[in-house]
């Protein structure tokens, strides 16, 4: 009995023994809930990764097929370029004949065709100096057309072989005087411009990069369009002036050649006006065509090449022309050319 009265009197120990266990479960107790929210937080990032993991996946795949589709489209492409190529190269040895077949023709023009010409205009050059007598009025007349028709078909030869060598001959660029060429050019019409009182004004001309004979050719059928086309009664006057302005000026000065020159490029400008018959503003590319005329034979003579050789070689110096005029006041021809074909 003194014993257990010893144990009951004494119960400290025992209860701070338990408030101590009491506290450690409370411990691991809140150390488990943190473990458990823990591991919820690290699941949802790891739900949050798998779902950013499956869009990644997406547009992997999207791009993938964006690849295939590209690889694909690079695929018809290249056999594309690669028809394109051959039919290049085809165009190519299709042109080396044709510019064979220019050569030949122009040997044929220079010679065979114009050899038997000119024998026909010489006997009947003989026969109106020697036998102009004997040969009836009807003769007379006949024997003068024979004579036109000759000297229009020796035109035609002459302005075709212009025509194909333009494209055959050697492009050698120069640096040229226009005033120079205007000179030569103005001795060659001068019996014209003496007659008909003719007035050209080309004072002021500048240098130009071109091809010399193929602008001497262009010159020349420019002014002669507008000594032949002059009103009747009228004294002709011809006004030609050149100036160097960029493609953003010439823009300016006149929108119509947006997106037909180089802005940033710089050009030599040279314009034609003259006082002539003139012509419909709706026949301002027809008039360019091959064997193209506005007014009959009979009015006003010539082949209908001179405007296509002239185009023609404008092309060749990689420029462009434009024509404005107005019936039976005047026409204006503004010729655009690289001030630089190096450039």
């Amino acid at each position: 009995m003194k014993f257990k009265e010893q144990r009951i009197s004494h119960p400290e120990p025992l209860n701070s023994k338990l408030a101590f266990e009491d506290e450690g479960t409370e411990k691991r107790s809140d150390e488990l809930v943190i473990a458990y929210k823990e591991l919820a937080y690290e699941n949802e990032e790891k739900e949050k990764r798998a779902a950013e993991l499956v869009i990644i996946n997406r547009k992997l795949a999207a791009q993938n097929r964006e690849k295939e589709k590209l690889a694909t489209e690079l695929i018809i492409a290249n056999r594309e370029l690669a028809y394109q190529n051959q039919e290049k190269e085809k165009r190519a040895t299709e042109l080396e004949i044709i510019n064979k077949e220019l050569h030949s023709f122009a040997y044929v023009s220079s010679h065979d065709l114009q050899e038997p010409l000119r024998k026909i205009r010489n006997f009947a050059d003989r026969l109106l100096a020697k036998e102009i007598e004997n040969l009836s009025e009807s003769g007379k007349i006949y024997l003068k057309k024979i004579q036109s028709s000759s000297a229009l078909m020796q035109q035609l030869i002459e302005d075709l072989l212009a025509f194909s060598r333009i494209n055959t001959a050697d492009r050698k660029f120069k640096c040229i005087d226009l005033n120079s060429i205007m000179d030569e050019i103005k001795i060659q019409f001068s019996e014209m411009i003496e007659e008909k009182q003719a007035s050209i004004n080309s004072e002021g001309l500048g240098m130009a990069f071109v091809i010399q004979f193929q602008f001497r050719q262009l010159m020349h059928n420019l002014v002669g369009n507008a000594l032949k086309f002059a009103r009747p009664g009228t004294r002709p006057v011809l006004v030609i002036r050149s100036r160097i302005k960029t493609g953003e000026e010439l823009e300016t000065d006149n929108p119509s050649l947006k997106g037909k020159i180089d802005s940033k490029m710089r050009y030599c400008h040279i314009a034609f006006e003259d006082n002539g018959i003139g012509f419909e503003s709706r026949f301002k590319e027809y008039i360019f065509e091959m064997f193209k005329k506005l007014r009959p034979k009979e009015e006003y003579a010539g082949t209908g090449i001179g405007l296509a050789i002239v185009r023609k070689i404008v092309e060749s110096h990689n420029g462009i022309i434009l024509a404005q005029a107005k019936l039976n006041i005047g026409t204006t021809f503004d010729i655009y050319i690289p001030d630089s074909p190096f450039r």
